[in-house]
């Protein structure tokens, strides 16, 4: 199994239950081709670089997971079908990646511990 990690745009018309349930969506997709989800973060509203069918912001969401290469495929089948994604990307890390993103979750986990004191 490799490390991947996906980070997918939804369209921001979305209200908050919406964009959960698209989210869970994708999640639980992953879950039932198998994989392993390792990290999940809401990077919220944000402004997109340029503006896709007419649209200035979107929901990000980052999803890192351990998976076999067939789910891939899968994933991005579904990502294509679903109306409410604007734009994904996927990609395969490697062990420098893999590190860093470790790194990054225990880093935001400390802070979190920390602002809860």
């Amino acid at each position: 199994m490799n490390n991947y990690e996906t980070v997918f745009i939804l369209t921001p018309v979305l209200s908050d239950a919406q964009m959960k349930e698209a989210v869970e969506k994708f999640t639980n997709l992953l879950k039932e081709q198998g994989a392993e989800i390792v990290n999940e973060e809401s990077w919220g509203l944000r402004k997109l670089a340029y503006p896709i069918d007419k649209k200035t912001t979107g929901f990000y969401q980052l999803v890192e997971f351990k998976a076999d290469p067939k789910t891939i495929a899968t994933l991005e089948i579904n990502f294509r079908r679903d109306e409410r994604v604007i734009r994904f990307l996927t990609f395969r890390q490697d062990k420098y990646a893999a590190e860093y993103a470790a790194k990054r979750r225990s880093l935001k986990s400390s802070k979190e511990t920390v602002k809860e004191n």
